[in-house]
Protein backbone atom coordinates (compact mmCIF):
# COMPACT_ATOMS: atom_id res chain seq x y z
CA UNK A 1 0.00 0.00 0.00
CA UNK A 2 1.03 3.56 -0.67
CA UNK A 3 1.02 6.41 1.33
CA UNK A 4 2.26 10.40 0.63
CA UNK A 5 2.53 12.81 3.39
CA UNK A 6 3.56 16.20 2.92
CA UNK A 7 5.98 18.03 5.02
CA UNK A 8 8.55 20.56 4.57
CA UNK A 9 12.75 21.22 3.51
CA UNK A 10 14.05 24.62 4.47
CA UNK A 11 16.37 25.84 2.00
CA UNK A 12 18.04 29.10 2.98
CA UNK A 13 14.81 31.33 4.49
CA UNK A 14 12.59 29.64 1.90
CA UNK A 15 10.78 25.87 2.23
CA UNK A 16 10.56 23.30 -0.36
CA UNK A 17 6.96 20.95 0.07
CA UNK A 18 8.55 17.66 0.45
CA UNK A 19 6.41 14.12 -0.25
CA UNK A 20 7.42 11.53 1.94
CA UNK A 21 5.81 8.45 -0.33
CA UNK A 22 5.84 4.99 1.60
CA UNK A 23 5.48 1.94 -0.07
CA UNK A 24 4.63 -1.06 2.49
CA UNK A 25 4.92 -4.62 0.89
CA UNK A 26 3.28 -6.94 3.21
CA UNK A 27 4.40 -9.92 1.73
CA UNK A 28 7.95 -9.35 1.72
CA UNK A 29 9.84 -12.37 2.73
CA UNK A 30 13.11 -10.56 4.29
CA UNK A 31 12.13 -7.09 6.62
CA UNK A 32 13.88 -4.18 5.34
CA UNK A 33 13.57 -0.26 5.79
CA UNK A 34 15.15 1.59 2.75
CA UNK A 35 14.93 5.58 2.44
CA UNK A 36 15.91 7.16 -0.63
CA UNK A 37 16.10 10.82 -1.65
CA UNK A 38 19.60 12.49 -0.90
CA UNK A 39 18.59 12.15 2.77
CA UNK A 40 21.25 13.30 5.55
CA UNK A 41 22.67 11.41 8.30
CA UNK A 42 19.60 12.68 10.44
CA UNK A 43 17.04 11.74 8.10
CA UNK A 44 18.43 8.37 7.77
CA UNK A 45 18.17 7.40 11.90
CA UNK A 46 14.55 9.40 11.39
CA UNK A 47 13.60 4.88 10.62
CA UNK A 48 14.77 4.02 14.36
CA UNK A 49 13.40 6.99 15.40
CA UNK A 50 9.95 5.89 13.84
CA UNK A 51 9.91 2.59 14.61
CA UNK A 52 10.43 3.32 18.48
CA UNK A 53 8.05 5.78 19.10
CA UNK A 54 5.27 3.86 16.93
CA UNK A 55 5.96 0.88 19.22
CA UNK A 56 6.20 2.89 22.24
CA UNK A 57 2.35 4.37 21.34
CA UNK A 58 0.74 0.98 20.86
CA UNK A 59 0.45 0.91 17.28
CA UNK A 60 1.81 -1.50 15.01
CA UNK A 61 4.96 -1.43 12.93
CA UNK A 62 4.72 -4.43 10.98
CA UNK A 63 8.22 -6.24 10.52
CA UNK A 64 8.00 -6.04 6.44
CA UNK A 65 9.26 -4.08 3.70
CA UNK A 66 9.46 -0.83 3.26
CA UNK A 67 10.76 2.10 1.04
CA UNK A 68 10.44 5.65 1.88
CA UNK A 69 11.14 7.97 -1.03
CA UNK A 70 11.89 11.97 0.22
CA UNK A 71 10.60 13.40 -3.35
CA UNK A 72 11.59 15.87 -5.07
CA UNK A 73 14.78 13.85 -4.83
CA UNK A 74 17.13 16.03 -6.25
CA UNK A 75 17.49 18.42 -2.93
CA UNK A 76 19.03 17.26 0.01
CA UNK A 77 17.49 16.77 3.37
CA UNK A 78 18.91 17.34 6.75
CA UNK A 79 17.74 17.36 10.08
CA UNK A 80 14.92 16.13 11.90
CA UNK A 81 12.04 17.71 10.91
CA UNK A 82 10.88 14.95 8.72
CA UNK A 83 10.48 12.41 11.75
CA UNK A 84 6.62 12.79 12.11
CA UNK A 85 5.75 12.78 8.58
CA UNK A 86 8.33 9.52 8.50
CA UNK A 87 5.85 7.80 10.70
CA UNK A 88 2.55 9.00 9.43
CA UNK A 89 3.50 8.03 6.45
CA UNK A 90 4.03 4.31 7.78
CA UNK A 91 1.26 4.41 10.05
CA UNK A 92 -1.11 5.37 6.44
CA UNK A 93 0.70 2.55 4.90
CA UNK A 94 -0.13 -0.04 7.27
CA UNK A 95 -3.61 1.18 7.14
CA UNK A 96 -3.57 2.41 10.92
CA UNK A 97 -4.99 5.90 9.91
CA UNK A 98 -7.28 6.79 7.10
CA UNK A 99 -5.85 8.02 4.37
CA UNK A 100 -8.47 10.94 3.54
CA UNK A 101 -6.80 13.38 6.74
CA UNK A 102 -3.30 13.55 4.51
CA UNK A 103 -5.03 15.52 2.38
CA UNK A 104 -3.87 19.02 2.38
CA UNK A 105 -2.18 18.48 5.38
CA UNK A 106 1.32 18.57 6.73
CA UNK A 107 3.09 17.32 9.48
CA UNK A 108 6.70 18.72 11.14
CA UNK A 109 8.28 17.58 14.25
CA UNK A 110 11.02 15.22 15.90
CA UNK A 111 9.96 12.25 17.32
CA UNK A 112 11.54 10.73 20.67
CA UNK A 113 11.60 6.94 21.42
CA UNK A 114 8.33 7.21 23.61
CA UNK A 115 6.62 8.71 21.18
CA UNK A 116 6.39 12.43 21.92
CA UNK A 117 6.85 15.06 18.74
CA UNK A 118 9.56 17.11 20.05
CA UNK A 119 10.51 20.85 18.54
CA UNK A 120 12.56 21.63 15.50
CA UNK A 121 13.61 24.88 14.14
CA UNK A 122 12.41 26.59 11.06
CA UNK A 123 8.94 26.38 11.52
CA UNK A 124 7.91 29.31 10.51
CA UNK A 125 9.18 29.27 6.53
CA UNK A 126 7.86 25.60 6.87
CA UNK A 127 4.35 26.95 7.82
CA UNK A 128 4.51 30.03 5.47
CA UNK A 129 5.07 27.80 2.13
CA UNK A 130 2.42 25.42 3.19
CA UNK A 131 0.12 28.40 3.43
CA UNK A 132 1.76 29.25 -0.64
CA UNK A 133 0.65 25.98 -1.63
CA UNK A 134 -3.09 25.98 -0.12
CA UNK A 135 -2.14 23.50 2.33
CA UNK A 136 -5.11 23.99 4.68
CA UNK A 137 -3.40 22.01 7.77
CA UNK A 138 -0.08 21.90 9.50
CA UNK A 139 0.74 19.44 12.62
CA UNK A 140 3.14 21.05 14.57
CA UNK A 141 5.10 20.67 17.86
CA UNK A 142 2.85 21.53 20.70
CA UNK A 143 5.98 23.88 21.39
CA UNK A 144 6.13 25.30 18.59
CA UNK A 145 2.46 26.35 17.94
CA UNK A 146 3.22 29.80 18.93
CA UNK A 147 5.69 30.31 16.20
CA UNK A 148 3.70 28.88 13.58
CA UNK A 149 0.67 30.92 14.49
CA UNK A 150 2.21 33.99 13.36
CA UNK A 151 1.35 32.72 9.84
CA UNK A 152 -2.71 33.63 9.02
CA UNK A 153 -5.27 31.55 7.21
CA UNK A 154 -3.24 28.13 7.98
CA UNK A 155 -4.82 25.61 10.55
CA UNK A 156 -2.22 25.28 13.47
CA UNK A 157 -2.85 21.93 15.18
CA UNK A 158 -0.35 21.31 18.44
CA UNK A 159 0.30 17.90 19.22
CA UNK A 160 2.05 16.41 21.77
CA UNK A 161 2.37 12.45 20.97
CA UNK A 162 1.64 10.51 17.91
CA UNK A 163 -0.88 8.92 20.28
CA UNK A 164 -2.44 12.49 20.49
CA UNK A 165 -2.27 13.16 16.85
CA UNK A 166 -3.51 9.31 15.92
CA UNK A 167 -6.70 9.84 18.20
CA UNK A 168 -7.15 13.45 16.77
CA UNK A 169 -7.14 12.25 13.47
CA UNK A 170 -9.74 9.73 14.09
CA UNK A 171 -11.78 11.95 15.60
CA UNK A 172 -11.77 10.29 18.97
CA UNK A 173 -10.33 12.91 21.09
CA UNK A 174 -9.89 16.50 18.60
CA UNK A 175 -7.52 19.10 19.21
CA UNK A 176 -8.43 22.75 19.25
CA UNK A 177 -6.52 24.47 16.65
CA UNK A 178 -4.31 27.01 18.17
CA UNK A 179 -5.68 30.64 18.06
CA UNK A 180 -3.32 33.64 18.24
CA UNK A 181 -4.49 36.62 19.52
CA UNK A 182 -4.24 39.22 16.57
CA UNK A 183 -4.10 42.04 19.15
CA UNK A 184 -1.52 40.57 20.82
CA UNK A 185 0.59 39.84 17.32
CA UNK A 186 -0.16 43.17 16.30
CA UNK A 187 0.93 45.23 19.44
CA UNK A 188 3.88 47.51 19.40
CA UNK A 189 5.34 46.75 22.28
CA UNK A 190 7.73 50.06 23.86
CA UNK A 191 10.98 49.63 22.37
CA UNK A 192 13.92 48.30 25.34
CA UNK A 193 15.96 51.62 26.42
CA UNK A 194 19.46 50.52 25.59
CA UNK A 195 21.49 49.39 28.91
CA UNK A 196 22.83 53.22 29.37
CA UNK A 197 20.68 56.01 28.71
CA UNK A 198 21.48 59.08 26.57
CA UNK A 199 20.69 61.42 29.83
CA UNK A 200 23.35 59.68 31.83
CA UNK A 201 26.01 60.49 29.00
CA UNK A 202 28.49 63.34 29.62
CA UNK A 203 29.12 65.65 26.89
CA UNK A 204 29.60 64.40 23.13
CA UNK A 205 26.44 65.81 22.06
CA UNK A 206 27.79 66.30 18.55
CA UNK A 207 28.38 62.81 18.37
CA UNK A 208 24.78 61.99 19.70
CA UNK A 209 23.12 64.19 17.48
CA UNK A 210 24.99 62.33 14.51
CA UNK A 211 23.16 58.70 16.20
CA UNK A 212 20.13 60.46 15.84
CA UNK A 213 20.64 61.24 12.45
CA UNK A 214 21.97 57.80 11.68
CA UNK A 215 18.95 56.31 13.44
CA UNK A 216 16.10 58.13 11.82
CA UNK A 217 17.22 57.27 8.07
CA UNK A 218 18.70 53.91 8.63
CA UNK A 219 22.47 55.33 7.54
CA UNK A 220 25.58 53.77 8.35
CA UNK A 221 28.27 55.41 10.99
CA UNK A 222 31.76 55.26 11.88
CA UNK A 223 32.78 56.17 15.38
CA UNK A 224 36.80 57.45 15.99
CA UNK A 225 38.50 58.38 18.69
CA UNK A 226 40.93 57.29 21.74
CA UNK A 227 40.67 54.76 24.12
CA UNK A 228 37.99 55.91 26.87
CA UNK A 229 36.35 58.85 24.72
CA UNK A 230 32.67 56.48 24.62
CA UNK A 231 32.30 55.19 21.14
CA UNK A 232 31.42 51.87 22.45
CA UNK A 233 29.03 53.29 25.50
CA UNK A 234 27.13 55.19 22.45
CA UNK A 235 26.81 52.50 20.20
CA UNK A 236 25.25 50.23 22.76
CA UNK A 237 23.01 52.88 23.56
CA UNK A 238 21.63 52.94 20.44
CA UNK A 239 18.76 50.75 20.72
CA UNK A 240 17.18 53.41 23.15
CA UNK A 241 16.42 55.29 20.25
CA UNK A 242 15.64 53.36 17.59
CA UNK A 243 11.99 53.07 16.65
CA UNK A 244 9.74 50.08 16.99
CA UNK A 245 9.38 47.59 14.47
CA UNK A 246 5.99 47.43 12.24
CA UNK A 247 4.47 44.04 11.47
CA UNK A 248 6.05 43.25 8.33
CA UNK A 249 9.78 44.15 9.92
CA UNK A 250 9.02 42.14 12.51
CA UNK A 251 8.01 38.87 10.67
CA UNK A 252 11.13 39.20 8.62
CA UNK A 253 13.59 39.38 11.57
CA UNK A 254 11.46 36.63 13.40
CA UNK A 255 11.62 33.86 9.87
CA UNK A 256 15.72 34.66 10.08
CA UNK A 257 15.52 33.80 13.69
CA UNK A 258 13.30 31.02 12.87
CA UNK A 259 15.77 28.96 11.30
CA UNK A 260 18.78 29.48 13.35
CA UNK A 261 16.66 28.37 16.40
CA UNK A 262 16.89 32.00 18.44
CA UNK A 263 13.18 31.99 18.97
CA UNK A 264 11.79 31.91 22.33
CA UNK A 265 8.77 28.99 22.20
CA UNK A 266 6.10 31.83 24.76
CA UNK A 267 6.76 34.90 22.34
CA UNK A 268 8.20 34.02 19.47
CA UNK A 269 7.81 37.17 17.59
CA UNK A 270 10.40 39.32 17.82
CA UNK A 271 8.99 42.87 18.58
CA UNK A 272 12.78 44.77 18.99
CA UNK A 273 15.10 45.12 16.90
CA UNK A 274 18.47 43.88 16.53
CA UNK A 275 21.28 44.58 17.96
CA UNK A 276 24.12 42.01 17.17
CA UNK A 277 27.91 43.14 18.11
CA UNK A 278 30.45 40.02 17.20
CA UNK A 279 33.62 40.39 18.50
CA UNK A 280 36.63 41.51 16.18
CA UNK A 281 37.78 37.86 16.06
CA UNK A 282 34.67 37.31 13.93
CA UNK A 283 35.48 34.17 10.85
CA UNK A 284 33.78 35.48 7.53
CA UNK A 285 31.55 32.79 7.48
CA UNK A 286 30.61 34.00 10.94
CA UNK A 287 30.24 37.78 9.47
CA UNK A 288 28.11 36.67 6.58
CA UNK A 289 26.97 33.30 6.63
CA UNK A 290 27.69 30.20 4.83
CA UNK A 291 28.71 26.58 5.90
CA UNK A 292 28.26 23.48 4.24
CA UNK A 293 24.56 23.98 4.59
CA UNK A 294 24.43 27.43 4.38
CA UNK A 295 23.04 29.53 7.50
CA UNK A 296 22.89 33.28 7.67
CA UNK A 297 25.69 35.08 9.46
CA UNK A 298 25.81 38.16 12.19
CA UNK A 299 24.57 40.38 9.44
CA UNK A 300 21.30 38.55 8.54
CA UNK A 301 21.14 38.35 12.26
CA UNK A 302 20.96 42.08 12.22
CA UNK A 303 18.59 41.94 9.64
CA UNK A 304 16.36 45.54 9.99
CA UNK A 305 18.74 46.30 13.13
CA UNK A 306 22.21 47.55 14.27
CA UNK A 307 25.50 45.87 13.38
CA UNK A 308 28.21 47.36 16.23
CA UNK A 309 31.27 46.48 14.62
CA UNK A 310 33.74 47.66 17.71
CA UNK A 311 37.58 47.46 17.05
CA UNK A 312 36.81 47.12 13.56
CA UNK A 313 40.57 47.65 12.06
CA UNK A 314 41.12 44.43 14.19
CA UNK A 315 38.99 42.75 11.74
CA UNK A 316 41.06 40.57 9.29
CA UNK A 317 40.81 42.88 5.53
CA UNK A 318 39.04 39.80 3.88
CA UNK A 319 36.29 39.58 5.97
CA UNK A 320 35.88 43.61 6.09
CA UNK A 321 35.64 43.48 2.32
CA UNK A 322 32.81 40.79 2.16
CA UNK A 323 30.67 43.44 3.95
CA UNK A 324 30.99 45.48 0.80
CA UNK A 325 28.31 44.09 -1.64
CA UNK A 326 25.95 43.18 1.94
CA UNK A 327 25.95 46.94 2.62
CA UNK A 328 24.93 47.99 -0.91
CA UNK A 329 22.38 45.46 -1.79
CA UNK A 330 20.91 44.89 1.05
CA UNK A 331 21.43 40.87 1.09
CA UNK A 332 24.06 38.81 0.55
CA UNK A 333 24.05 35.98 -1.34
CA UNK A 334 26.25 32.64 -0.32
CA UNK A 335 27.36 30.58 -3.53
CA UNK A 336 28.09 26.64 -3.48
CA UNK A 337 27.74 23.88 -5.53
CA UNK A 338 24.56 22.85 -5.04
CA UNK A 339 23.34 26.55 -6.01
CA UNK A 340 22.79 30.11 -4.24
CA UNK A 341 21.08 31.16 -1.00
CA UNK A 342 20.23 34.41 -0.81
CA UNK A 343 19.59 35.97 2.70
CA UNK A 344 18.34 39.23 3.92
CA UNK A 345 20.68 41.37 5.04
CA UNK A 346 19.37 45.29 5.66
CA UNK A 347 21.26 46.34 8.66
CA UNK A 348 22.48 49.83 10.18
CA UNK A 349 26.16 49.26 10.34
CA UNK A 350 27.91 51.21 13.30
CA UNK A 351 31.37 51.04 13.46
CA UNK A 352 34.16 51.75 15.98
CA UNK A 353 37.69 52.41 15.72
CA UNK A 354 41.04 54.22 17.21
CA UNK A 355 42.76 56.37 14.97
CA UNK A 356 46.08 54.06 15.20
CA UNK A 357 47.13 51.31 16.86
CA UNK A 358 48.23 52.94 20.34
CA UNK A 359 44.91 55.44 19.90
CA UNK A 360 46.42 58.28 20.71
CA UNK A 361 47.28 60.00 17.38
CA UNK A 362 45.83 63.73 17.10
CA UNK A 363 44.72 63.55 21.05
CA UNK A 364 45.56 66.95 22.55
CA UNK A 365 46.64 65.49 25.94
CA UNK A 366 48.34 61.84 24.95
CA UNK A 367 51.37 61.61 23.02
CA UNK A 368 51.19 58.90 19.96
CA UNK A 369 53.92 56.10 19.64
CA UNK A 370 53.21 55.06 16.58
CA UNK A 371 55.58 55.67 13.57
CA UNK A 372 53.99 57.17 10.56
CA UNK A 373 54.30 53.88 8.60
CA UNK A 374 52.14 52.09 11.70
CA UNK A 375 49.40 54.58 11.70
CA UNK A 376 49.04 54.75 7.41
CA UNK A 377 48.87 50.77 7.35
CA UNK A 378 46.36 50.87 10.08
CA UNK A 379 44.33 53.63 8.73
CA UNK A 380 44.55 51.61 5.65
CA UNK A 381 42.89 48.30 6.47
CA UNK A 382 39.60 50.09 5.93
CA UNK A 383 39.40 50.52 2.10
CA UNK A 384 38.51 53.48 0.06
CA UNK A 385 35.36 51.57 -1.21
CA UNK A 386 34.41 50.26 2.28
CA UNK A 387 34.84 53.74 3.77
CA UNK A 388 32.46 55.02 0.66
CA UNK A 389 29.92 53.04 1.90
CA UNK A 390 29.27 54.27 5.24
CA UNK A 391 27.06 57.32 5.13
CA UNK A 392 28.63 59.23 8.15
CA UNK A 393 31.97 59.42 10.05
CA UNK A 394 32.24 61.26 13.19
CA UNK A 395 35.51 61.70 15.82
CA UNK A 396 34.72 60.99 18.88
CA UNK A 397 37.25 63.86 20.91
CA UNK A 398 37.96 62.88 24.96
CA UNK A 399 35.28 64.16 27.48
CA UNK A 400 36.19 67.34 29.17
CA UNK A 401 36.40 66.44 33.04
CA UNK A 402 34.22 69.36 33.55
CA UNK A 403 31.68 67.90 31.78
CA UNK A 404 32.10 64.58 33.14
CA UNK A 405 31.70 65.37 36.63
CA UNK A 406 28.44 67.88 35.81
CA UNK A 407 25.42 67.54 36.75
CA UNK A 408 23.18 68.39 34.46
CA UNK A 409 21.30 66.06 32.36
CA UNK A 410 21.09 65.97 28.28
CA UNK A 411 18.07 64.85 26.60
CA UNK A 412 17.03 60.93 27.30
CA UNK A 413 16.92 58.31 24.96
CA UNK A 414 13.01 58.36 24.89
CA UNK A 415 12.88 62.15 23.74
CA UNK A 416 15.33 61.27 21.03
CA UNK A 417 13.07 58.28 20.20
CA UNK A 418 9.93 60.31 19.83
CA UNK A 419 12.16 62.48 16.93
CA UNK A 420 13.82 59.72 15.39
CA UNK A 421 10.03 57.58 15.15
CA UNK A 422 8.43 60.48 13.83
CA UNK A 423 10.98 61.20 11.01
CA UNK A 424 10.62 57.22 10.29
CA UNK A 425 6.98 57.76 9.98
CA UNK A 426 7.18 60.52 7.60
CA UNK A 427 9.80 58.06 5.54
CA UNK A 428 7.26 55.04 5.32
CA UNK A 429 4.32 57.41 4.40
CA UNK A 430 6.27 59.01 1.42
CA UNK A 431 7.71 55.30 0.60
CA UNK A 432 4.05 54.25 0.28
CA UNK A 433 4.04 53.20 -3.60
CA UNK A 434 7.59 52.32 -3.45
CA UNK A 435 7.64 48.58 -1.74
CA UNK A 436 10.70 47.69 0.04
CA UNK A 437 11.87 51.44 1.11
CA UNK A 438 11.48 51.68 5.07
CA UNK A 439 14.43 54.08 5.53
CA UNK A 440 16.03 57.08 3.33
CA UNK A 441 19.37 54.87 3.24
CA UNK A 442 17.23 52.30 1.30
CA UNK A 443 16.94 54.72 -1.46
CA UNK A 444 18.20 54.06 -4.69
CA UNK A 445 19.00 56.84 -7.65
CA UNK A 446 15.51 57.46 -9.36
CA UNK A 447 14.16 58.01 -5.12
CA UNK A 448 16.62 60.27 -4.79
CA UNK A 449 15.63 62.24 -7.53
CA UNK A 450 12.12 62.23 -6.94
CA UNK A 451 12.14 63.09 -3.58
CA UNK A 452 15.37 64.57 -2.65
CA UNK A 453 14.36 68.19 -3.40
CA UNK A 454 16.59 71.40 -2.92
CA UNK A 455 16.05 74.69 -2.23
CA UNK A 456 18.14 77.26 -5.25
CA UNK A 457 20.27 78.20 -2.44
CA UNK A 458 20.86 74.50 -1.26
CA UNK A 459 21.90 73.12 -4.89
CA UNK A 460 24.17 75.64 -5.29
CA UNK A 461 26.18 74.60 -2.01
CA UNK A 462 25.64 71.65 -2.61
CA UNK A 463 27.08 72.20 -6.30
CA UNK A 464 30.49 73.92 -5.06
CA UNK A 465 30.84 71.24 -2.08
CA UNK A 466 30.51 68.48 -4.49
CA UNK A 467 33.86 70.46 -6.80
CA UNK A 468 35.67 71.41 -3.80
CA UNK A 469 36.25 67.82 -2.14
CA UNK A 470 35.77 66.09 -5.21
CA UNK A 471 33.01 64.11 -3.99
CA UNK A 472 32.37 60.24 -5.86
CA UNK A 473 28.91 59.66 -7.32
CA UNK A 474 27.92 57.82 -4.34
CA UNK A 475 29.23 60.19 -1.85
CA UNK A 476 26.89 62.72 -3.89
CA UNK A 477 24.15 60.66 -3.33
CA UNK A 478 24.62 59.60 0.10
CA UNK A 479 24.99 63.12 0.98
CA UNK A 480 21.45 64.19 -0.82
CA UNK A 481 20.04 61.05 1.50
CA UNK A 482 21.81 62.45 4.91
CA UNK A 483 20.29 65.67 3.67
CA UNK A 484 17.24 64.32 3.48
CA UNK A 485 17.20 62.42 6.91
CA UNK A 486 18.21 65.85 8.54
CA UNK A 487 15.29 67.58 6.94
CA UNK A 488 12.86 65.02 7.81
CA UNK A 489 14.24 65.63 11.45
CA UNK A 490 13.44 69.41 11.08
CA UNK A 491 9.71 68.22 9.93
CA UNK A 492 10.64 70.04 6.30
CA UNK A 493 9.40 69.03 3.37
CA UNK A 494 12.31 70.45 1.28
CA UNK A 495 16.13 70.49 1.81
CA UNK A 496 17.72 73.83 2.93
CA UNK A 497 21.48 75.17 3.42
CA UNK A 498 21.82 74.36 6.67
CA UNK A 499 20.78 70.65 6.23
CA UNK A 500 22.96 70.23 3.18
CA UNK A 501 25.92 72.02 5.69
CA UNK A 502 25.30 69.16 7.94
CA UNK A 503 25.48 66.93 6.07
CA UNK A 504 28.65 67.40 4.59
CA UNK A 505 29.81 67.53 7.85
CA UNK A 506 29.79 63.93 8.09
CA UNK A 507 32.02 62.98 5.27
CA UNK A 508 35.94 61.21 5.99
CA UNK A 509 38.70 64.46 6.22
CA UNK A 510 39.63 62.40 3.46
CA UNK A 511 36.97 64.28 1.44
Amino acid sequence: MLAIVNTCAVIGLDGQIVEVQTDFNPRASLPSFHLVGLAGIAVKESKERARSAIRNSGLRFPNKSYVVNLSPADINKHGPAYDLAIAIGVLAATDQIPLHVLEKALFIGELSLDGGIRHVKGVMPMVYTARQHDIETVYVPDDDAAEAGLIEDVKIIPVRSIGQLVEHLYQLNPVQPYRTDPTEVNAQEPVADGLVDFADIRGQEHVKRALEVSAAGNHNIMLSGPPGAGKSLQARSMPGILPSLTLQEALEVTRVYSIVDMLSQDNPLIRQRPFRAPHHTISQVGLVGGGSIPKPGEISLAHRGVLFLDEINELPVRVLEVLRQPIEDKVVTISRAQGSITFPANFLLVGARNPCPCGFYGDPTQACNCTPNQIKRYQTRLSGPLLDRIDMHVDVPRVDFDKLMGRGEGESSAEIRRRVEAARATQIARFGEHPGLFANADMSVSEIDQFCVLTAEARQVLTLSVRKLQLSARSYHRVLKLSRTIADLDASADIHVHHIAEALQYRPHSD
